[in-house]
């Protein structure tokens, strides 16, 4: 390997799998290959939905030693969750897992303290059950000393250091996103004690370096630094979304649809709160404006219903299906929880006197019409609320697999679609350790590495923009 190439590791933990990717950086080249994958399965025991933690713990492990000598390692995961530790820094118990049923009935609670318009203008947070903020005032903290985050807690037992990736923080909930850092005056009306947070990093900080225990176990020489990096996925996702210039949307795809803008400022008044619009932190001072959408989880619970059927052969077979035969709210609320995907779904078009879908091929077209109709209404409310206009639809992630799903969302926005990269997480995070030391010179220019080393495809809108508004107004009961 040329002297000017050098390796990052990027654990990359996702609600379903986790895995640790190679990105080899050089000058005018950037290589991504898979060194390990591994399951996330959350277990429920009789206190609730737990993440086995320890699990994916010894999963990073493996993957250190399958990825071989790396110059720096980086850490992302989902939001929200988290670990609590004691007085000598060990762990209270399997971190709680954000589809738990703990937090029903919280946020009223929160509201009677905070009202709703007051919580959000101070934090800019969209309302979801399972904020962070929810889950601490439910929570048992008797006994806890420090909080981590679920990449901050892995990068702990890496380096023992402790720390709070800023992009994840800006999920609990009790971040303000104009001063970029804790509100205290929230904290302190609900009862949350900021001081179980270690001190906050920014991506690209040092997190550590690699524990002596740690580099003989996955065979690593040190010294091996930690990078914190875009911890929360989204965060290095978007990092990792090709565009050029500032008129361009973003789906992150995968288990849950993240579209939205990339800002330079929150978007914090009450027409915004009302829509569901979340502003969470991303790199170099810009803001995630964006709607959580249910997401391909709609699709991957049927598809564990049926009993794992070819998507080679599901997805053909869907798209031969009439289109916009009935289609689901795909951000509802009922859609949550595990279990019985296809049953809800047909409940959910019989409630609202549309046909209702038998088939596996009808159900999922049914997902992937919503799914597309979603990321319409959401790219649409986006640029009305922010006054921004965009051009084009980046779609990033795994739904960048699905030409079907990138196609309707073409169709559904109006606008073109451009899909790619698949592995959109890992890639920002790779990017963030190479521009911390030195390989790539700021976001724009990752961005351009990352469109002329990765591969992308370009869906025009087909078809009458005319039938996604009546599906639109059908859903909204118009």
């Amino acid at each position: 390997m040329s002297a000017s190439v050098k390796s990052y590791a990027a654990v990359d933990l996702g609600a379903s799998s986790g895995r640790v990717m190679v990105g080899r950086v050089g000058p005018d080249s950037l290589e991504l290959s898979e060194a390990h994958r591994f399951v996330n399965r959350p277990v429920r025991v009789p206190e609730g939905l737990r993440w086995d933690i320890l699990s994916l713990y010894g999963g990073v492990l493996d993957g250190l030693r399958a990825a071989g000598q790396v110059d720096s390692v980086g850490i992302d995961s989902w939001a929200v969750d988290y670990g609590l530790l004691d007085a000598d820094g060990a762990l209270l118990g399997n971190p709680v897992h954000y589809r738990d049923s703990r937090t029903e009935g919280v946020a009223q609670k929160v509201w009677a303290t905070v009202p709703a318009p007051e919580l959000y203008a101070a934090t800019g947070l969209q309302y979801a059950p399972f904020n962070t903020l929810y889950q601490l005032v439910a929570d048992r903290l008797s006994g806890a000393q420090r909080l981590l985050l679920i990449p901050d807690l892995l990068t702990y037992w890496l380096t023992g250091e402790q720390g709070t990736e800023l992009t994840n923080a800006s999920t609990t909930q009790l971040i303000d996103p104009r001063t970029r850092a804790w509100s205290y005056d929230i904290a302190e009306r609900v009862g949350i004690d900021l001081e179980l947070f270690a001190p906050l990093r920014q991506p690209g900080d040092p997190a550590g370096l690699l524990r002596p225990e740690v580099l003989e176990e996955t065979g690593l020489r040190g010294p091996v630094p930690v990078t914190a990096v875009g911890s929360h996925d989204t965060a290095s996702a978007v990092a990792a979304v090709p565009a050029s210039g500032e008129r361009f949307a973003y789906i992150c795809t995968g288990t849950w649809s993240l579209a939205g803008l990339e800002l330079d400022a929150p978007v914090l008044t009450e027409e915004s709160r009302a829509a569901n619009f979340t502003n969470e932190l991303g790199l170099d001072g810009t803001v995630r404006y964006l709607r959580n959408i249910m997401g391909l989880w709609l699709l991957q619970e049927c598809v564990r219903a049926w009993g794992d059927p070819d998507l080679g052969e599901l997805l053909p077979a869907a798209a031969k299906v009439p289109a916009l035969r009935s289609v689901v709210d795909a951000g509802d609320a009922m859609f949550l929880a595990p279990g019985r995907m296809p049953e809800r779904i047909a409940e959910a078009c019989r409630a609202s006197g549309q046909p209702v879908p038998v088939s596996p091929a009808e159900v999922t077209r049914c997902i992937l019409d919503s799914l597309a109709l979603a990321h319409r209404k959401a790219v649409d409310d986006a640029q009305r609320l922010a006054g921004h206009p965009v051009d084009v639809v980046h779609v990033v992630g795994g739904g960048t697999r699905n030409a079907l799903l990138c196609q309707l969302t073409a169709d559904a926005c109006g606008l073109p679609v451009v899909a790619g990269p698949t592995e959109a997480a890992a890639l920002g995070n790779v990017l963030v350790q190479a521009r911390a030391h030195g390989l790539v010179s700021d976001l724009a220019g990752g961005r351009e590495l990352l469109t002329r080393t990765q591969p992308l495809t370009r869906y025009e809108p087909q078809g009458d923009s005319a039938r996604w508004r009546e599906a639109q107004a059908r859903l909204a009961g118009d």
